[in-house]
This record gives structure tokens, C-alpha cells and sequence, in this order.
């Protein structure tokens, strides 16, 4: 194994009822947990999402409404998902910007507390943009020579996720080797939250990236207009920038 981990790995995939991570939900759920010691576990949900699966995305992922209906609920299922990933990293291809977020807004849903600072996130996509400027059917050709099978099946997306990886920290000698490497590698923008919400200004603070208080520092803006950061709460934003913004809020008061 050409990765270097100091703890586990877990590369995870998701199947969804579509691509809104405020709104959509998970159908399918695959985590394969890679150890220091190169030994693997790989566990695999189906989910029942509560909401009908539209067509265009069963017509992608190949799970309909009928395949789901007697599975768990992703709150069932929740604490053994979290008991899996707790105390490690977290890798995929695309996850920085899809699959952690919903999987966030999932946990969070179902009264779990998932907090980002406690992960290590790899995004094999991003490494592959940014070392080999395209899919993840295309990375496995190009890094493992072989032909993905069943593309957009969670199973076989996640072991290929991690075999693309591996085969990148094995191909590229300027590439770090382990997760915390590999991690500031894969992240195209440091966001305080998981939607691009809030981001850092030159001073390492919390700044608002949309609306009427763009650019402007949001502890500064909660101490004059405590009743925004009341608006944020009861409008239609993921409940991990919820979340941050509450934290942020409670700071503002000190």
C-alpha cells in the first residue's frame, strides 16, 4: 500500500434521490475502512430515503423505490455509520463537495453530532483534476488499468475510489502519502463550513460568502444585528452551517 496512515481511512460513497444536500437524502451507502496495517472492512446500506426516488436518479444509480422499501432509515442505521467512521479520516472522489456534506446534513438530521474538525478529508477527484487535468470511470483506466464495471453502484465505486488513491500516491512522487497531506492537497478553498458558506478572510476569521453582509467578518455582524443570525436559522441553509453559524454567534457574545 503506497498510503502512509497513522489511523484509519474510511473511503465512502453515497447513492441519492438527487444532488440537493440540503434536500435530498441517501439511498445507498458504502464505507470501506482501510488501517494502518493495510487490512480492509467494508460495509454496504441500502436506505430507505423516506421520499420518492426520482426517476433521473434511479435511472443513474439503478435503485428504485421498490428496492428500498423494507430497508432501514438512514436514523436506524446512523449510529452504527458513525461508530464506523469515528476516529478516522475520511476519503472519496467528489466528497469534499458532495457526499461529506449530505452525509453531515444526514447525521445531523438524525440527532447525531458530526463535527469536521475532528476529520482528515482526501478527495481522490480533486487530487486526480489537479495531478491529471476529468470522471472517476476515467481515473481508474488511467491509474489502475482497468475498466470499471457497474460504474455508480456504490460498492463498486468506493473500491475503486480507493484502489485510484492508492495508485496516485504510488505514481506521483511529489505527492504526500499521508491523509494530512493528501488532505490540504484535495481542498480547492478552506471553508469554515461544508456548503462554501463561510470562508476565511487574510485574518483566519469567519466571513459571510453571499448576501447582504458579504465579505464582512460574522462574529462582527452578529454583535450589530444579532436578529440576522436569527433570519440564518430559520431559512433554508444545510444544518452544518447552522450549526457553525451557532457557534460563531455564541462566540460573539465574549
Amino acid at each position: 500500500m503506497n498510503l502512509k496512515l497513522y489511523k484509519p481511512l474510511c473511503v465512502f460513497d453515497l447513492e441519492t434521490t438527487g444532488t440537493n444536500v440540503g434536500k435530498d437524502r441517501i439511498v445507498e451507502i458504502c464505507i470501506l475502512k482501510v488501517n494502518p496495517d493495510a487490512s480492509r472492512e467494508s460495509k454496504t446500506w441500502k436506505v430507505n430515503p423516506e421520499m420518492p426516488i426520482p426517476k433521473e436518479s434511479s435511472a443513474i444509480h439503478g435503485i428504485y423505490d421498490e428496492d428500498v422499501v423494507n430497508a432501514p432509515t438512514f436514523k436506524e442505521i446512523a449510529p452504527k455509520i458513525m461508530e464506523m467512521i469515528s476516529g478516522t479520516d475520511l476519503g472519496g472522489f467528489n466528497s469534499n463537495r458532495f457526499d461529506v456534506p449530505l452525509l453531515a446534513e444526514e447525521l445531523l438530521r438524525a440527532g447525531l453530532d458530526f463535527d469536521l474538525s475532528k476529520f482528515k478529508l482526501v478527495d481522490a477527484q480533486t487530487i486526480y483534476h489537479k495531478m491529471e487535468p476529468r470522471n472517476l470511470s476515467a481515473a481508474y483506466n488511467f491509474y489502475c488499468q482497468k475498466t470499471l464495471e457497474n460504474a455508480h453502484s456504490a460498492e463498486a465505486d468506493v473500491l475503486a475510489t480507493f484502489e485510484v488513491l492508492d495508485a496516485q500516491v504510488g505514481q506521483y512522487q511529489d505527492l504526500p502519502n499521508d491523509v494530512a497531506g493528501l488532505s490540504d492537497f484535495s481542498f480547492h478553498s478552506k471553508f469554515a463550513d461544508l456548503a462554501g458558506m463561510i470562508h476565511f478572510n487574510d485574518k483566519d476569521q469567519e466571513i459571510f460568502a453571499f448576501g447582504k453582509y458579504k465579505g464582512q467578518v460574522v462574529k462582527e455582524v452578529f454583535q450589530k444585528d444579532i436578529g440576522y443570525y436569527g433570519w440564518l436559522q430559520s431559512a433554508d441553509f444545510p444544518l452544518y452551517t447552522k450549526k457553525i453559524f451557532t457557534k460563531i454567534q455564541l462566540k460573539s457574545r465574549f
